[in-house]
């Protein structure tokens, strides 16, 4: 599935490892692993480019400006809004390929016909809390960095969306979920965006393949009576969309009978024929 509505997002070229965009009328280079092709352009010498983020060889990396560059700025996708502003690690607080999860949750959403509590883990700078938000839902948003759940109440403000429906939480998300089944509290949809790759606070180490199966199962204990949808995003190169329907199958369906969609997600270019990939997703919705 491709993000194709983007006014204010565009991939302009890509090769050599790296990707150029246009966020609103600011041009970025940076690094894409995905990007194994030779570049049919010269991006570096793009008329307009206002920084590059280069990579150290001893790990990290920086941005080379190169132009006009503002600290941050906003990006509008429909009725939606978000701070833009770029990291030390390459990041710019937002992924753009998920406007496609985000237009499929905010649709189940006005849909259901009721209120829908969502929980949104390893929620990040809040993608999808604000879709989900924005579309009546009301939202509890957990992750363990505070500066990334700061950044996400700042999006949630300028989508102007109304005071009290989001709960931000700091904490580690699989104990957060493990005191919410102690609680008894339940939700009708979760989100979770993990990492590849991390350490708990206590130095716990997570990496996706050994942890994800027994994460996904746990979230089940905080699904609703009447759930209306799981999504599980993933970038880890290699675990492909069969893997999360698979998970998802052996999860949540094995509880509650609905219907899975696993797919790649991607972003058009606008290089001819050339689509870049941008991980996969696998969403349960329950069959009405």
């Amino acid at each position: 599935m491709r993000a194709t509505e983007w006014k204010d997002y565009s991939v302009i070229a890509t090769g050599n490892g790296y990707k150029l965009e246009r966020w609103a009328d600011v041009i970025l280079l940076r690094p894409d692993p995905q990007v194994i092709w030779k570049s049919q352009n010269d991006m570096d010498g793009y008329k307009g480019l206002a920084a590059k983020y280069v990579r150290s060889e001893s790990g990290g990396g920086r941005w080379l400006i190169k132009g006009k560059m503002p600290e941050s700025w906003t990006v509008t996708y429909k009725d939606l809004k978000f701070k833009i502003k770029p990291m030390g690690f390459k990041h710019t607080g937002l992924f753009p390929e998920q406007a496609v999860n985000w237009d499929m949750m905010t649709e189940l959403i006005k849909g259901a016909g009721r209120e829908i509590n969502v929980l949104n883990l390893f929620a990040y700078t809040g993608g999808a809390t604000v879709a989900c938000a924005k579309a009546g839902a009301n939202v509890c948003h957990v992750d363990a960095a505070k500066g990334m759940v700061e950044r996400a109440g700042e999006n949630v403000r300028l989508s102007n969306i109304p005071n009290g429906k989001v709960r931000y939480i700091i904490d580690d998300c699989k104990k957060f979920v493990e005191r919410e089944i102690r609680r008894g509290r339940k939700y009708d949809a979760i989100i979770m965006d993990p990492p590849s790759y991390g350490r708990g606070p206590n130095g716990e180490m997570w990496k996706l393949e050994n942890e994800l199966y027994s994460f996904v199962e746990l979230c089940t204990g905080v699904l609703s009576d009447n759930p209306l949808f799981v999504l599980i995003n993933s970038y880890t190169t290699g675990l492909q969309p069969q893997v999360l329907k698979n998970i998802l199958s052996l999860t949540v369906n094995s509880k509650i009978k609905g219907k899975i969609e696993a797919y790649e997600v991607g972003l058009k270019t606008q290089e001819d024929g050339v689509i870049l990939p941008c991980g996969n997703s696998g969403i349960w919705i329950q069959d009405k």
